[in-house]
């Protein structure tokens, strides 16, 4: 049965799916089985807000995205003031573990390209350990040759793989899908970002309440000051909501008023 019609909506100008975890995860399923093309999806956050309007590369990218995940809070509640539209927040993390999760029972074989050794090696043996029924056929680390790239591409599609998943950090991991996923007869292509050095242990994820509470963000800060100048655009995020919110939107509503 097919999944129920996205709709897609945009904030600050960015395109982004309202949906919840579970219709991401069961249109997700969807696109992995039909390997006529290359899907992906891609997490919209505010950092990437600011990556997409410095780069035409990155916007024309999300634009033709089969999924803009509302990843960050900052993208959900600016959707609720400025478009008057509740959406649900869906971590790009959650919905590649939920994959995952679904993988052996919806017979989809994954493959898992970026990150460190260590962590790669030891996020694939976590993922085995909690989804025993798990279909890995394949990964490689972040650390391919530019000269080995078709090989790769080859490797992934030689290995039958249905999903593939890019822990190589944005947008890097975006440039590479934009060339390669094709080559790589994958029907769904993931960015997944960090996602494998929090599987791994590596860096530690926020504890769940601190997710419930969407107070990830602020976790990662507390625990790595260093992200302090990465964070200064949820600030200027936040600036121009606010300004939006309270001068763009009712000078709009007068307007259309007359």
């Amino acid at each position: 049965m097919a999944t129920e019609a996205i709709e897609r909506t945009r904030v600050l100008g960015i395109p982004v799916d309202a949906l919840t975890k579970a219709t991401a995860l069961e249109r997700a399923v969807e696109l992995a089985k039909d390997r006529t093309t290359a899907s992906y999806a891609v997490a919209i956050n505010p950092e990437k807000t600011f990556a997409i309007r410095q780069s035409a590369e990155l916007a024309q990218f999300v634009e033709n995205a089969a999924l803009a995940l509302p990843d960050g809070i900052g993208v959900v509640w600016a959707s609720r003031l400025l478009n008057g539209r509740k959406i649900e927040r869906v971590p790009g993390a959650d919905l590649a573990e939920a994959v995952c999760a679904r993988s052996g029972v919806e017979g989809l074989n994954l493959f898992f390209y970026g990150a460190k050794e260590e962590a790669s090696a030891a996020a694939v043996e976590e993922l085995r350990r909690r989804y025993p029924d798990i279909r890995v056929v394949g990964r490689r680390n972040g650390y391919v040759e530019a000269g080995e790239m078709d090989a790769l591409a080859q490797e992934i599609a030689d290995a039958d793989a249905d999903v593939l998943l890019v822990a190589l950090g944005s947008p890097r991991q975006e440039r590479w899908i934009r060339e390669y996923a094709d080559r790589t007869k994958v029907g769904l292509c993931l960015g997944v970002g960090g996602t494998l050095d929090t599987l791994a242990g590596t860096v530690k994820r926020a504890p769940l309440a601190w997710q419930k509470l969407n107070l990830e963000w602020l976790y990662r800060l507390l625990r790595q000051p260093s992200r302090l100048w990465r964070c200064r655009r949820l600030l200027f995020y936040a600036a121009e909501v606010g300004a939006r919110f309270l001068f763009v939107k009712p000078f709009a509503r007068k307007t259309n008023k007359k």
